[in-house]
């Protein structure tokens, strides 16, 4: 019992951090930063994900210069991307405190690429720093019950993935259950639920190889295939038959691995010039 509370925690553990890594590595995860002018601190957040048909939301709380009686002004300069575009600047709208504003929507896998400028009492702050821009990926809507069950199912196969992989090296008797609980999730919310998820939000059920270069779908197709060895392998395995046991430890490796590569590397992007999609950092 103390053995299998040890190895769950350990799963429990590794499972929670690669998640976590997953979320602030990915190109995503909103540009954020502190502005500090005229002796007020202003939270900056720059979002990198949006919805088609929609505008890109950009809110900055400016509530403590307005009170204190500074004159407060912003901009974003953006482009779309990746394209020589020359650059647009939009005025942002003092409104209730917050400077307010967003950018104009783009087809799916479109993305544009833009700085915010503030200014306080005359001192002026840029985010992200000067010469360098966020990037933000527009994308149609995934409905809520297929996105849950989609992560859901994949966090569950990191999850027994990493346990089978430790009930491998300790020998365990729960290697052959493990091995196919987490051959079964990792199928289900990566190869069946992550194709429905990128055709609602991208129009393309599969862009890895041959079709592609998506890191996303081929890295989980990679950590599928050694499962699927791994539980063929550990077929004959129980207590005190450990077979194929190093298929596991591999398998487990393998997709620690692929969940250390930050999300949607290489994934969609709209090509401005000929209206197709391609695989662009």
């Amino acid at each position: 019992m103390k053995r299998t509370l040890s190895l769950w925690a350990i799963a429990f553990v590794l499972t929670l951090m690669f998640l976590v890594w997953q979320k602030m590595s990915g190109p995503t995860y909103p540009v954020r930063a502190t502005l500090q002018l005229d002796g007020v601190k202003i939270p900056v957040e720059l979002v990198r994900s949006g919805i088609i048909e929609k505008d890109l939301p950009v809110k900055v709380p400016v509530g403590e210069a307005v009170k204190a009686g500074k004159p407060v002004s912003g901009r974003i300069i953006w482009r779309r991307y990746p394209t020589d575009d020359p650059w647009q600047t939009l005025p942002l709208e003092l409104r209730d405190g917050f400077l307010v504003g967003g950018l104009p929507p783009q087809p799916m896998a479109g993305k544009l690429e833009y700085r915010l400028e503030v200014e306080v009492g005359g001192n002026k702050g840029v985010v992200p720093a000067e010469g360098e821009h966020a990037v933000a990926r527009f994308k149609g809507p995934v409905p809520s019950l297929v996105l849950v069950f989609h992560v859901t199912f994949l966090v569950l196969g990191f999850l027994f993935s990493t346990a089978a992989g430790l009930e491998g090296l300790t020998k365990g008797p729960s290697l052959r259950t493990y091995s196919r609980f987490a051959l079964g999730f990792l199928v289900v919310g990566g190869l069946l639920l992550g194709p429905i998820v990128q055709k609602y939000a991208f129009d393309a059920f599969w862009t890895g190889w041959p079709f592609g270069h998506d890191w996303t779908d081929n890295k989980l197709a990679v950590g599928a295939l050694l499962w699927l060895l791994a539980v063929w392998r550990t077929g004959g395995a129980g207590p005190g038959r450990p077979q194929g046991r190093w298929y596991a430890v591999l398998a487990m490796v393998a997709i620690l691995v692929i969940f250390s590569i930050p999300h949607s590397i290489h994934g969609s992007t709209y090509d401005y010039a000929t209206g197709e999609h391609i695989q662009r950092m």
